[in-house]
């Protein structure tokens, strides 16, 4: 479990690494469906109006995978001890 968490992790801090690259590639203008992407996949973008360091924004969204795992891999595992049906 542990071992997916982390994977939970990683996929986080590749997302920000992402939404990093491409915002400075392109300078995407307010509103679209890119922020709106933005907002879905990495919460903290919300707070672009403030300066934020990348390394902050790296760790709070690191850090939100790996909550958003926790729950998720607790979840499935107690759906696979019950014996629940999965379809």
């Amino acid at each position: 479990m542990k071992l997916r968490i982390a994977i939970w992790a990683g996929a986080g801090a590749l997302v920000v690494v992402f939404w990093t690259l491409y915002i400075s590639a392109t300078v995407p203008t307010a509103g679209g469906i890119m922020w709106t992407l933005a907002y879905l996949t990495c919460p903290i973008a919300l707070a672009r109006d403030y300066a934020l360091s990348f390394y902050f924004v790296l760790l709070a969204n690191t850090a939100t995978y790996a909550l958003v795992g926790a729950v998720v891999e607790a979840m499935r595992g107690h759906f696979q001890q019950t014996g629940v049906a999965h379809y």
